[in-house]
């Protein structure tokens, strides 16, 4: 590493978890409502109709911050890596385009099916997959979290997957899912593990992940970046796996898993002596502190979807949607 600020040393406030202390939940009976200990209780982390309000205030939000490049409009509906990816996308934005958005295109979901588990405490949580209007006949998976009965769903992870690859769900008589465990020890690797398990195996390989975008062809296209005439890139990848960063796992018809973490990475390049770094783009400088001279170091905020065996097996990322969330140059 040269004796340029370490990119490890980067870093931007997270949003803090919200601790629910909140001790009630609400249970939707034949009856009516009831009031029931929400910490003991196993409940679905709420109703398809309260999902579908969810998936639509979130959509309308989105659609009003894109527009206007203003991330205070869909702030409230956004948390942990989605929050991170998409307020910097609309930081970005502004600097470029103070009136708004000029390339502005409302997403459109639809066909939108729920997948809601059944469980005791907090978070709630649930996955929405729907298709959209942007990304080809890709499906659009979005998982909403909440931390506590008067707080809102908020949409912390979103990834796109081929409609072939949604995995078929657990569920029972209610149609109702089941959520894993973070340490559950019956699958290739343990939810709670694989952020850390994917970056590592991003420095060195290993036999834990199949091959794909996303693993084997990363790691090959960031080892033919890492030296080019004039310039040398380091690739650092960390682990992110506490508050609103946390791993989600719902339990496959098969009996594995499909798992949402998240990971980060920075990017540094430093030029040789009598050389400069490449400019980068408007969107890039936008997010840019210091002046780029002989090394420029990017932060990557990273979330994933993995389908993960039961017993043994590899790991196979399904989808990946990483954005730019700060840079510096020096």
């Amino acid at each position: 590493m040269s004796r340029d600020r370490d990119p490890r040393t980067l870093r931007r406030p997270a949003r803090s978890a919200l601790i629910a202390t909140s001790a009630t939940a609400l249970s939707l009976t034949a009856s009516g409502c009831v009031v029931v200990h929400g910490e003991r209780e196993i409940l679905p982390s709420t109703t398809r109709a309260e999902a579908a309000q969810a998936l639509q205030e979130f959509t309308t939000a989105y659609n009003e911050a894109d527009k206007a490049y203003d991330s205070t409009l869909d702030a409230g509906h956004t948390t942990g890596a989605l929050a991170d990816i998409d307020s910097a996308r609309l930081k970005a934005g502004k600097a470029n385009n103070p009136d708004g958005n000029p390339r502005h295109t409302p997403l459109k979901l639809t066909d939108a099916k729920f997948t809601i588990p059944k469980k005791a405490g907090w978070p709630r949580w649930f996955v929405a997959d729907a298709a959209g209007n942007k990304g080809g006949t890709a499906r659009w998976l979005l998982v909403f979290t909440r931390s506590g009965l008067d707080d809102p769903f908020q949409v912390a992870y979103l990834t796109l997957v081929a409609p072939d690859k949604v995995p078929q769900f657990k569920t029972d008589a209610d149609g109702w899912a089941e959520p894993v465990p973070v340490n559950s020890t019956d699958l290739a690797t343990a939810p709670g593990d694989l952020s850390r398990t994917y970056t590592t195996f991003l420095k060195g390989g290993g036999e834990t992940f199949t091959d794909g975008p996303h693993t084997s062809q990363w790691r090959a296209a960031r080892q033919k970046n890492s030296k080019k005439p004039g310039m040398v890139t380091q690739y650092i990848d960390e682990p992110l796996t506490n508050g609103d960063y946390a791993p989600l796992a719902l339990r496959t018809a098969d009996g594995g898993a499909l798992v949402f973490f998240t990971t980060r990475h920075f990017e540094k390049q430093t030029a040789y002596a009598g050389t400069s770094v490449p400019t980068p783009n408007k969107d890039v400088l936008a997010l840019t502190k210091g002046e780029i001279k002989q090394s420029f170091t990017m932060e990557f905020v990273s979330n994933e979807v993995a389908l993960d065996p039961k017993g043994q097996g590899k790991v196979t990322i399904l989808g990946r949607i990483q954005g730019l969330t700060s840079a510096e140059g020096s």
